[in-house]
């Protein structure tokens, strides 16, 4: 096994453990990814925490098992397709990049996160980055393209121009840069990305759910959306929550809980 889970009550951290390999990905670590995180997503668990052991966040696709998809074994790449008419698609090359989740992941990222390691990255809901941490299309000098989800969220997080730059130059982003354009949320010292990822996991973890996963479920689906449909998005997804826990909520509040911004008394 190459994936482990450490849970805290609401908070899992999932591990992927392949150091000797700077965590790159074949389909044995991609399958147990896969299955850990629907383990979470089914659980109760709240919040998951994505951390790679061992110094380097994932070095992208095992190129020393890329290089043998040829011949009798292409079959392998044809079975991670799109099968039409299929309601979950197969896992992607990397493992979770086309999960949809139903409650949120917190990337902590110390080291390389490249090629296909960026990708899975960007598939978290938020980034906690290292200070030397690294984020870059590595995979541009071996004439393999992006195919975990990077050139579709990308652009979504930095804009076309800025995605298209970073994507065909294949360049080195630190992660200052990262924090500046929108590539991840925090940075943190070198070695403190998992303990700061559970810190705030625990800070989201507290709220009422109900609302917590409305909000989230509303800015992921009103993307690409007019803002009257948008809107129209929100109020359906959030008046349910409002009955379900909103009205308690502001009963507590008429009590006196959480005044003058207090958060720590709710």
């Amino acid at each position: 096994m190459t994936v482990e889970i450490e849970k805290d009550g609401e908070i899992w951290t999932i591990i992927h453990n392949r150091p000797e390999a700077r965590n790159a990905m074949d389909p044995v670590s991609a399958e147990e990814l896969v299955v850990a995180f629907k383990e979470f997503d089914d659980s109760d668990a709240k919040v998951a925490v994505f951390y790679r052991a061992g110094g380097a966040f994932c070095a992208g696709w095992d190129l020393r098992y890329a290089e043998t998809l040829n011949g009798n074994r292409s079959y392998e790449l044809r079975e991670l397709d799109f099968p039409i008419g299929s309601a979950e698609p197969p896992r992607g090359p990397l493992g979770p990049s086309r999960l949809e989740l139903n409650k949120p992941v917190i990337g902590a990222i110390e080291g390389p996160a490249v090629a296909g390691g960026m990708e899975l990255a960007l598939w978290c809901d938020i980034r906690v980055m290292a200070e030397d941490a690294y984020l870059g299309v590595y995979c541009r000098r071996w004439g393999i393209p992006l195919l975990d989800g990077g050139t579709v969220r990308l652009p979504r997080l930095v804009g076309q121009g800025k995605a298209l730059e970073i994507a065909m130059t294949g360049r080195k982003v630190e992660a200052e840069e990262c924090l500046r354009i929108g590539l991840c949320e925090k940075i943190v010292p070198s070695g403190h990305t998992r303990q700061q990822a559970e810190i705030m996991a625990k800070e989201i973890a507290r709220f009422p759910q109900e609302a917590v996963l409305t909000d989230r479920r509303s800015i992921i689906e009103s993307r690409g959306l007019s803002v009257r449909e948008g809107m129209k998005l929100e109020w359906a997804n959030g008046v349910d929550a409002v009955r379900k826990q909103g009205v308690k909520g502001a009963a507590r509040f008429s009590a006196g809980a959480g005044r003058h911004g207090d958060f720590e008394k709710i």
